[in-house]
């Protein structure tokens, strides 16, 4: 009861206050199981803000655009209770993150939809996400759902001839969601799942699941973190001789894995993740800016969250005040079709259309980020395997 009694005070307050500055909640996974996965993002996230301050702020008056950062961990706990203190206490207007699904999923159902608060998710992509709101609309994400990943590497695991594979996935919302979509459409396209067997993270040792599996196929489908599972159960699965061959989803690529495990080991390795097309002219204005700031253009989910950041700042500036209600609508407004092209980096631009009554719409350096009903952007994949030591990416045709 007095969880829900401070939300309504904390609501009343951020509706009545004279805003000197436009502040956002961004809680992201900065320990946890992908902290490495996870640095560039959040560069990201800075660099986008970045940019709207130096091009005259928000609104007229030119307020700062602020970044109220938060460490949800990859953790549905720790996440609610980052998010708590943001909503209730930093006052933010949006949410922006987190970045995994079990922590985007917690957060929501117990803070931010209760509290009227958008989330814009910078790369949560369990297929639960679509269907979680009940209509609130008040749940988006800048990233592909894993119902289409799945499918992607399922068409990937057939085109590389394999017939046959066991499956390991951890037990959370993510890894357990997209396990559970490949597994289905690996079957529809013929081919045959020998093990479907779930494991628990941070254990010391795996051999016993490895064992398992191994005696029933020789390629192994991995869904994990990789900080929390992933790398060892490979390790094991490599000592013993369990597996000629692995794939899995954006959870396991890392260079930490290459460093740890070794680049001449993983040479019939390949795991997917979403991916930007880099022809179009928004990723060339995007690439350019990156490269600027020092930030791999290209890396996991980096352009989601450059343009979350940058999609969450003009859909405040085009409801015209940083009040929570308005923002969902907003947001629809000028990442949806029809509206005059913006490219990442544009604000000035956009700003300027705006105050003249126009409309916009957003191009990101991550695709076209035009949101369906459910809040959810269409999106690429690319296949990553290890050439000369490093992790070499081709978008999915």
């Amino acid at each position: 009861m007095k969880t829900q009694i401070f939300t309504g005070l904390a609501a009343a307050a951020l509706a009545t206050s004279a805003f000197a500055e436009v502040k956002v909640g961004n809680p992201m996974g900065l320990t946890g199981p992908i902290p490495d996965l996870v640095a560039p993002m959040a560069k990201a996230v800075d660099l986008a803000a970045k940019h709207v301050n130096e091009q005259g702020g928000m609104f007229a008056d030119g307020q700062e655009y602020i970044i109220e950062r938060a460490d949800s961990a990859c953790d549905p706990v720790a996440a609610v209770d980052a998010v708590t203190k943001l909503v209730n206490v930093s006052l933010v207007s949006a949410i922006i993150g987190p970045v995994c699904s079990g922590a985007t999923i917690a957060q929501a159902e117990s803070v931010s939809i209760p509290a009227g608060v958008v989330t814009l998710s910078v790369s949560a992509s369990s297929p639960a996400i679509s269907t979680m709101e009940d209509g609130t609309d008040l749940v988006f994400r800048a990233a592909a759902s894993d119902a289409f990943q799945g499918v992607a590497l399922a068409n990937l695991a057939k085109e590389q001839g394999i017939s046959e594979i066991a499956i390991s996935y951890a037990n959370d919302d993510y890894n357990a969601a997209i396990a559970a979509v490949f597994a289905e459409a690996f079957a529809a396209a013929g081919g045959k799942v020998t093990a479907n067997e779930a494991h628990e993270p941070n254990k010391a040792s795996y051999r016993a699941e490895v064992a398992t599996l191994g005696a029933t196929a020789d390629t192994l489908a991995l869904f994990s973190y990789y900080g929390s599972g992933g790398i060892t159960i490979m390790r094991n699965a490599l000592e013993t001789g369990a597996f000629e061959s692995f794939i899995g989803a954006d959870g396991m690529l890392s260079g930490e894995v290459i460093e740890q495990l070794g680049a001449e080991n993983l040479g019939t390795t390949t795991f997917t993740t979403s991916a930007s097309d880099d022809s179009t002219d928004a990723f060339g204005a995007w690439k350019a800016l990156a490269e600027e700031a020092g930030i791999a253009a290209s890396d996991p989910f980096v352009p989601n969250s450059y343009d979350a950041t940058f999609m969450m700042a003009l859909a405040i500036e085009k409801a015209g005040s940083a009040d929570r209600e308005g923002i969902a609508a907003a947001l629809r407004e000028v990442a949806n079709a029809p509206g005059e092209l913006i490219l990442p980096g544009e604000f000035a631009k956009a700003k300027k259309i705006l105050a003249d009554g126009g409309d916009i719409h957003y191009t990101g350096a991550a695709g076209p980020q035009d949101f369906d009903e459910n809040g959810d952007v269409a999106g690429n994949f690319s296949k990553n395997v290890v050439v000369d030591g490093a992790w070499s990416a081709e978008i999915i045709k």
